[in-house]
């Protein structure tokens, strides 16, 4: 049996550049309503509170999400939206939820 190392290995894939973990990973999805870019953003990396259009609830700093836009407008901020993780993969499958004033009807 061999002994225990406790300091992780320099080839190890798990070791992930601090640029990377920043920016998150990115790459196009194809969806019902067109193709997206979609960056992945790890826990550490956000430091803001964001508002899910999914759930209407906030993307708290620390909590990994995804940043989501449309493909062909590449970078461009004003259409860029925080989503959680499981909101974003489930938007094929429910109706977008409508955001009410507080002086709305709460039905109907």
């Amino acid at each position: 049996m061999s002994p225990r190392r406790n300091r992780p290995r320099r080839d190890s894939p798990s070791l992930v550049p601090d640029e990377r973990v920043r920016k998150g990973v990115e790459g196009v999805q194809q969806y019902q309503d067109g193709e997206w870019m979609v960056r992945s953003i790890f826990g550490g990396a956000a430091v803001k509170t964001y508002r899910c259009p999914g759930c209407l609830q906030d993307i708290r700093p620390g909590v990994a999400h995804v940043v989501a836009w449309p493909a062909d407008e590449r970078g461009d901020a004003s259409d860029r939206r925080h989503w959680h993780t499981g909101c974003w993969r489930a938007r094929d499958r429910r109706a977008p939820v409508v955001e009410r004033s507080r002086n709305a009807p709460r039905y109907g």
